[in-house]
């Protein structure tokens, strides 16, 4: 930062998923005053600016998975010279499974001010339509894209009490359910979602496996979240050995969890005692039993 000078602040907005009527007046109010505007897309960012009355020569930078790194460092410049930054993805709500962590991260460390502008996510609009609980649940993103790992991963949160919520291709959602209704049980609730907020939106509330047997052919058009059901009160597998249950730790290590998170979770679900549990998962890591 030069000498004298004020850090600037980074403002993370979000923005409609698809509806127009969905942008806030503040999120449109800071897109209009910001000196720099970050974006997945700069030639839809052009568009959105356009339509909140922005000027035309306003800079706008790209920011991607392949640059985010590269970028951040940049942005952390411009705000240490006191710039005024927003960040928008291609729509909802940026860093829920789109680029953005390594900007704000980036901007905190140098010395910024990080502002969040609440507003439109599909993660929250399909969870509250989905007509399943909403006092506990657990966001994964996307799955992964192989059977093997994606298998590992919903039978890791098979016993969880927590409703489920994923992103998922269309290209991909039919082979994700089957996954899902196989590992899970094919009677457990669940709701998909796709084209939320926009005229094609449609939300289908169905068990897995009627689920599943449906996408199997008829593949939905447009982004799609899956929102599933928890475990059932006596579903959870009290009985897990030791190695299941580092199995399970590791699945949920590798999709993003925290170890200690890890541990509360198995320990919650398994009865058993939360420090014997984080032990176990902490003992396995150290001997590279991953």
């Amino acid at each position: 930062m030069k000498p004298g000078s004020a850090a600037g602040t980074l403002t993370v907005v979000a923005t409609s998923l698809g509806n127009a009527a969905d942008l806030s007046p503040r999120a449109a109010a800071v897109l209009r005053e910001a000196d720099v505007v970050v974006a997945e897309d700069t030639r839809s960012a052009r568009q959105l600016l356009a339509g909140v009355g922005a000027g035309a020569g306003q800079r706008v930078l790209s920011c991607f998975d392949a640059n985010e790194s590269a970028r951040a460092a940049e942005i952390a410049e411009l705000l240490a010279g006191g710039a005024r930054v927003a960040l928008i993805s291609e729509a909802g709500t940026p860093l829920v499974s789109d680029p953005g962590y390594r900007v704000v991260a980036a901007a905190i460390a140098a010395g910024a001010r990080v502002v969040p502008v609440p507003g439109p996510s599909a993660l929250l609009a399909a969870l509250v339509a989905a007509g399943l609980p909403t006092d506990k649940f657990l966001f994964l993103g996307f799955p992964p894209r192989k059977p093997g790992p994606r298998r590992r991963l919903f039978d890791s949160v098979r016993a969880l009490p927590f409703t489920l919520v994923f992103y998922e291709s269309p290209l991909r959602a039919g082979a994700t359910l089957a996954d899902l209704a196989e590992t899970l049980g094919a009677g457990r609730r669940a709701c998909l979602a796709r084209e939320l907020t926009k005229p094609h939106e449609e939300i289908v509330r169905d068990e897995l496996g009627a689920l599943a047997a449906r996408y199997a052919t008829d593949r939905p058009l447009g982004e799609v979240t899956l929102v599933v059901a928890g475990a059932a009160e006596g579903d959870a597998d009290e009985a897990l050995d030791d190695a299941a249950l580092v199995e399970r730790a590791r699945a949920l290590i590798a999709a993003g969890t925290s170890t200690r998170d890890a541990a509360d979770s198995l320990a919650a679900t398994t009865g058993r005692p939360r420090r014997e549990v984080y032990k176990l998962i902490t003992s396995a890591r150290g001997s590279g039993a991953e």
